[in-house]
C-alpha cells in the first residue's frame, strides 16, 4: 500500500499545538455534526491533541471515537484530553492515512481537519478513507485554503509570509490551498458527485484578544517551529528573514484596525 511521501509542515512546536488545542467540534467541524446520531463510529484522522476527537465523542455516547494520527507524542496529549474531560468512549492508535490499518465499511463517520494539505497523496487518502466507511455512511473533509486567507490593514512582511509559506509547504509535498480543490479530488477517489456535498467555511480574528493570539502563535511558529527550520534547511528563506516576517505578524497584531479570515473548504460525501 502506499505510505506516506510529504512531510507535515508545521511540526507540533508549542506554537502549532497552541492553535491545535484552540479547535472544537463548533469552530472546526460544524458542517458535519447535524449528521451524527448517537450510535455512530467514528474515525478522526490527524485527531492531534485530541480537542475535536473528543467533542465528536461526546455527541456519540453510544457510539465511539478512534482519534488516528502519525506521531505517537501527541496522542499522549490527546489522551490526557480525553481522560481530563471524563470522555470513555475514544480511543488513540497511531496510522498512516495512506494506508489505513482498518477492515473495509468500519466507521460510520470518517473525518479529517487539516490533514489533506499535508498529504503526499489525497486523492489516495480519500479513497482509503471511502474504503473503511460504511455503506450510507458519511466522508467529512475540512481544510484551509493559504491563497485564500486575507487581512487588513496591510504591512510591510505579511504577504512574503504567505509567499514564503506556499514555497516551503509544497516542497514537503503537501497542498497549502487543499481547500479549493477537495471536491475534484473527491471526484478523483470515486465518490458520487450526486452524493458530494462542498461547502466553505471560516475563521475571523477580529478583537484584540484574537488577534494577539493569532498575531502571537503565527510569530513564534514563524522563528521556533518545524516549519521554521524547514525553510531554512530548504533554502527559502535566512533566520533574519523569519525574524522580519515574525515581526510583521507582530506589527499586524497590534493594528486596531486589524482584521483576518481563514478560508476552508469543506466537503461532506455519502458513501
Amino acid at each position: 500500500m502506499p505510505q506516506e511521501t510529504a512531510v507535515y509542515t508545521h511540526g507540533h512546536h508549542e506554537s502549532v499545538l497552541r492553535s491545535h488545542t484552540w479547535r472544537t467540534a463548533a469552530n472546526s467541524a460544524g458542517y458535519l455534526l447535524d449528521s451524527l446520531l448517537p450510535h455512530m463510529r467514528i474515525l478522526d484522522i490527524g485527531c492531534g491533541p485530541g480537542t475535536i476527537t473528543a467533542d465528536l465523542a461526546a455527541l456519540v455516547p453510544d457510539g465511539e471515537v478512534t482519534g488516528l494520527d502519525q506521531v505517537p507524542a501527541v496522542l499522549e496529549q490527546a489522551r490526557a484530553t480525553a481522560a481530563g474531560r471524563g470522555v470513555a468512549n475514544v480511543r488513540f492508535a497511531v496510522g498512516d492515512v495512506h494506508a489505513l490499518d482498518f477492515p473495509d465499511d468500519s466507521f460510520c463517520v470518517v473525518h479529517a481537519h487539516q490533514v489533506l494539505q499535508h498529504v503526499g497523496d489525497p486523492v489516495q487518502a480519500l479513497r482509503e478513507m471511502r474504503r473503511v466507511t460504511r455503506p450510507g455512511g458519511i466522508v467529512a473533509v475540512r481544510d484551509a485554503d493559504f491563497s485564500a486567507m486575507t487581512w487588513y490593514p496591510e504591512v510591510d512582511g505579511m504577504t512574503d509570509w504567505l509567499d514564503l509559506y506556499l514555497r516551503v509547504a509544497r516542497s514537503n509535498g503537501g497542498e497549502p490551498d487543499a481547500g479549493r480543490r477537495l471536491h475534484a479530488w473527491a471526484r478523483q477517489a470515486g465518490f458520487d458527485p450526486a452524493a458530494l456535498t462542498a461547502t466553505a467555511g471560516t475563521w475571523c480574528y477580529r478583537t484584540p484578544r484574537e488577534r494577539s493570539w493569532w498575531s502571537e502563535l503565527w510569530a513564534d511558529r514563524t522563528i521556533a517551529s518545524a516549519y521554521a527550520r524547514i525553510a531554512v534547511d530548504g533554502g527559502h528563506a535566512t533566520p533574519d528573514e523569519l525574524a522580519r516576517i515574525a515581526e510583521a505578524w507582530r506589527e499586524w497584531g497590534s493594528q486596531e484596525d486589524g482584521w483576518f479570515t481563514v478560508l476552508h473548504g469543506e466537503i461532506l460525501c455519502r458513501v
